[in-house]
């Protein structure tokens, strides 16, 4: 029996769908634990891509059951949307349950995001204006509408016949735009919870049911960690806690419960929407790095900025998480450079840091400090174990473990689950997979 934390490692986008895919096959239970709608995971199984928002990736195995944790935000409309394409797609969803606590997604968090998004000018924060921030405000400030409130018709008439004529207050005197009629938002999503409500359960007690069960539970996190609240690049970040512990949180069990965090983490680094990115490269090989990974936004089809792997935010990331070992995704895109540089530190001020800024303005004076490794110039998508890698890449990997201080336990090659090298089973395998033989590099 192993309980799992799947968590993004960089700014999100590290391609955490497939890990999970991968993993969901030795797990009983899968379970997302944060965010909303803003997420998306894309999962590539022979000639199908399904592209998924706020259903767990292990939804593509009938067997297993995906949670929906209390710690997301729900809109109810855009996940029955999400149901109704997988099941045209032959997929089941009988064994998708949803937390009766989840907070959800309204129709004023949309349009207040928006319109908050795009008041600030220069200064906007790059959300996806999907209405998670304001949608996890309204949690904070304890006026939220909750699963088991759209349960009820009455109660949530009167929840919401207050809440939109104070929000209408906001809408139309702070953003200029027209109100909305409580009693036709009601009706709708009093729909919804129709549709919605042969998934309701307390999600807390059958994740709790399934560890005593000696089950495998897998916790997946979407965003990544350097988009944390309390933990990431503020104010650039989610409004959610997308780091290891955010899964005890976010699902309702203990810190005890969970067994081993595996991190994923890109080959190089990418970052969507605004703030510091110290490794961005905007020439010929960020556009490269772009085009050969296929850097588009699964939910809002933005180019994403790339740049080269950054090993300062990757060791902060093994900290914050206590990862036990990672996965490196689109190895891949990178078998067309002749050279491939590694930020193994910053200089800030005039001097070497090794550690990530807590400050957001020193951080964005953070410079890299590369060393640049051989490229080897040859596909590696059809490797199938560690010995049909050509040597260079190899190396890379050994690497960034070393800098890491962390082994490697998958290598990822390619969008499809065949085009993956398992080092070390990261469930049931041993918690040191793959390590320079030299231990801890010296980077100081």
């Amino acid at each position: 029996m192993a309980n799992v934390v799947v968590i993004g490692a960089q700014w999100g986008d590290e391609g955490k769908g497939k890990i999970t895919d991968l993993l969901s096959r030795s797990a009983h239970v899968v379970v997302r634990y944060q965010g909303g709608v803003n997420a998306g995971h894309t999962v590539v199984v022979k000639d199908q891509t399904f592209k998924l928002h706020l259903i767990p990736s292990g939804i593509l195995y009938p067997e297993t059951e995906c949670v929906i944790g209390s710690g997301t935000v729900i809109d109810p409309k855009a996940l029955i949307t999400e149901l109704d394409k997988l099941e045209a797609l032959n997929v089941s969803t009988e064994n998708l349950l949803i937390s009766e606590t989840a907070h959800v997604t309204m129709p004023y968090h949309r349009l207040i995001d928006q319109a908050s998004e795009e008041s600030r000018g220069s200064k906007k924060i790059g959300t996806t204006r999907r209405g998670i921030g304001p949608s996890y405000a309204d949690k904070s400030e304890r006026t939220g509408i909750r699963v088991i409130d759209l349960m009820d018709l009455r109660s949530l008439k009167e929840q919401l016949e207050w809440t939109i004529n104070y929000k209408n207050v906001v809408l139309e005197k702070l953003y200029g735009l027209p109100p909305l009629d409580p009693q036709a938002v009601i009706e709708e999503y009093a729909q919804y919870a129709e549709r919605l409500r042969s998934h309701i359960v307390d999600s807390s007690l059958h994740v709790y049911n399934a560890i005593q069960q000696r089950k495998n539970v897998l916790f997946e996190g979407a965003q990544g960690t350097l988009l944390d609240l309390d933990h990431g690049t503020y104010p650039y970040v989610t409004s959610s806690n997308p780091v290891a512990g955010g899964a005890c949180i976010g699902t309702g069990v203990g810190p005890t419960m969970i067994d081993r965090v595996i991190g994923v983490a890109k080959s190089y680094t990418t970052r969507v929407g605004e703030g510091p990115f110290p490794t961005e490269v905007t020439d010929e090989a960020g556009k490269l790095l772009r085009d050969l990974g296929a850097e588009f936004g699964t939910t809002t089809g933005r180019e994403r900025r790339c740049g080269w792997f950054d090993a300062v935010i990757g060791r902060y990331a093994v900290r914050i998480n206590g990862l036990d070992c990672l996965a490196i995704t689109k190895l891949d895109v990178l078998d067309q450079f002749d050279q491939i540089n590694v930020c193994v530190a910053y200089e800030l001020e005039g001097r070497r840091c090794l550690d990530l800024p807590g400050n957001a303005r020193q951080f964005a004076q953070c410079k890299p400090i590369y060393k640049t490794l051989p490229g080897w110039k040859q596909s590696t998508e059809n490797c199938q174990s560690l010995d049909d890698l050509p040597k260079p890449a190899l190396d890379y990997l050994k690497f960034l473990a070393e800098l890491m201080e962390v082994p490697i336990a998958i290598v990822s090659l390619g969008a499809s689950r065949d085009q993956t090298i398992i080092v070390e089973d990261p469930i049931h395998g041993p918690k040191r997979a793959l390590l320079h033989e030299n231990g801890a590099p010296q980077v100081a």
